[in-house]
């Protein structure tokens, strides 16, 4: 299972790569495997002011639909919309082209709940 050591990581298997006030978030390797095919992706309102952990997009895949939630408080900025045309970016690049969208955070702070690799690994082992 790939988990990029340079990311940060959520507890319902969203991952986080910082970029200055921003941060780039997608579902994790872990988690497009067990979703499987992924068929539909619902992204985020463009300027939706979000909390951390609120729900905000939702995957389906022909197993199931599952909740994407927010990492950090902070407003949506960038959403891809590669996603809509082919939702199976998810499951052949979730840490590049299969991202999903980018959070301008209100607090960096917010980040230091977020577990690195090393504590992601564990919990999915």
């Amino acid at each position: 299972m790939n988990v990029p050591d340079d990311l940060l990581y959520t507890e319902t298997h969203e991952w986080i790569r910082r970029e200055g006030e921003n941060v780039r978030v997608g579902i994790t390797d872990h988690a497009q495997s067990e979703l499987t095919d992924v068929v539909y992706v619902e992204l985020p309102k463009m300027d939706r002011q979000v909390n951390a952990r609120e729900a905000i997009a939702v995957v389906e895949s022909v197993k199931a639909a599952s909740d994407i939630y927010a990492p950090a408080k902070g407003t949506v900025v960038e959403v891809n919309k590669a996603l809509e045309a082919d939702p199976g970016l998810l499951n052949r690049e979730p840490f590049g082209e299969g991202w999903i969208f980018v959070l301008k955070i209100d607090n960096p702070d917010d980040l230091k709940q977020l577990k690195d690799a090393a504590a992601y690994r564990q919990q999915i082992g």
